[in-house]
């Protein structure tokens, strides 16, 4: 069940946002959007409030919003049929005598086109997808920062074994480790490295409980475990102790300063990712629909919070990747929109049938790419599934 719901929650509420953006958008500036729907394909669900229909439909990974355009007619077909005529009724309730195209007979008025509307709003529309998908990545920072705080390198004692080292000298679970021999703990590695190398001799530790400081002396005893970073087995130093990741506790100001530079640090990352993109380095390592529903099917079992990060890093992946100029995305749309009013006069319908053809031709290949990546790491499983279908044993 998680395998088929993680994937949807996460790239579904993603795309949803973004589009939840541009309708909006439409809606502030006057721009007639007559659909908003929730997924794709067959309508399950439908009901018209006002001039805009609301859809759920049975493919349920994202949505689009139809605006009255006059350039959208070569893809019309996949967000409900065009604007320009009126859908044929199949029962009473759905014509409205009274309603515009496509739910009535009455003209969309010229001021309700999107190619009617200034530059300036026209931007306003193709941004706000992006810009939702930003706000959405930069609340969930915010919120996961005000519930725990900011991550720190001071390692805290989760458990602590009964007559094991730690507990002989009195380290409780809660204490925070903030101190090695006098020397403040970078990270957790140095104290588990510390301890490994130092079997039989002892060490000091400084403690904060309760926020009080507070000095052990420990010493630890020789175990032969496997080692953390190659599994080998081998005798370290242990203490009978299991550390977690702090956090320390920040006020909501700086829990919204934290995750707009979260937001923004991430955002630059994919930027530098897609610049070695272009360069051919790292092409590979792309992950697809595939790719997606595995990472979040591991996210959703590393509880609410994991799954919630995710969201973020994909809706922050889908705003920069919208920003591309590529024809179709809405970067594209952006660019061609500056173009035509440099030009002063839109360009031809045979130019723009070229420029739409040439962003799909871009799109396919990358699709093409992450598919097969995704395909060439998980060939073993396929195989073995194959086998299942068949009958064979792989």
């Amino acid at each position: 069940m998680l395998t088929w719901v993680a994937p949807i929650i996460v790239f579904g509420l993603v795309v949803f946002v973004h589009e939840l953006g541009h309708f909006i958008a439409a809606k502030l500036t006057g721009v007639y959007a007559p659909r908003f729907s929730i997924g794709f394909g067959p309508a399950l669900l439908r009901r018209r409030v006002g001039e805009t229909e609301y859809v759920l439909a049975a493919l349920p990974l994202g949505g689009y919003v139809r605006m009255a355009s006059r350039e959208d007619e070569a893809t019309a077909f996949l967000e409900g049929g065009s604007e320009n005529s009126a859908t044929q009724p199949g029962a009473k309730d759905e014509w409205d005598p009274n309603a515009m195209i496509p739910f009535g007979p009455k003209p969309i008025p010229e001021e309700r086109w999107f190619e009617s509307k200034p530059l300036i709003a026209r931007l306003f529309i193709m941004l706000a997808g992006v810009t939702m998908n930003a706000l959405l990545a930069y609340f969930i920072y915010a919120g996961l920062l005000l519930k725990s705080g900011l991550p720190t390198p001071i390692p805290i004692a989760a458990v602590v074994s009964p007559g094991k080292p730690a507990a002989a000298a009195g380290i409780q679970p809660g204490d925070s480790i903030a101190t090695l021999n006098g020397r403040p703990l970078e990270r957790w590695d140095m104290l588990l490295d510390s301890i490994g190398a130092s079997a039989g001799r002892s060490l000091d530790l400084g403690l904060v409980r309760k926020g009080r400081p507070l000095n052990v002396r420990v010493t630890p005893v020789a175990e032969t475990v496997p080692d953390p970073r190659t599994g080998v087995k081998r005798t370290l130093g242990r203490i009978g102790m299991v550390a977690s990741e702090g956090f320390t506790p920040i006020s909501a100001g700086e829990a919204f300063s934290e995750a707009w530079r979260l937001t923004l640090d991430n955002g630059s990352k994919i930027f530098s990712a897609l610049g070695m993109l272009v360069h051919g380095v790292g092409v590979s390592e792309l992950g697809g629909p595939i790719a997606i529903a595995q990472v979040s099917v591991q996210a959703a079992r590393g509880g609410i919070e994991t799954l919630l990060l995710l969201i973020a890093l994909i809706s922050i992946n889908v705003a920069v990747f919208n920003l591309l100029p590529i024809p179709i995305l809405d970067g594209g749309q952006i660019l061609l929109n500056v173009a035509e009013t440099v030009k002063g006069s839109a360009f031809s319908t045979q130019t723009r049938e070229r420029i739409l053809k040439g962003g799909l031709l871009i799109i396919g290949l990358l699709f093409v790419t992450v598919m097969f990546n995704d395909i060439s790491r998980n060939m073993q499983n396929i195989v073995r599934l194959l086998g299942r279908l068949f009958g064979r044993s792989a």
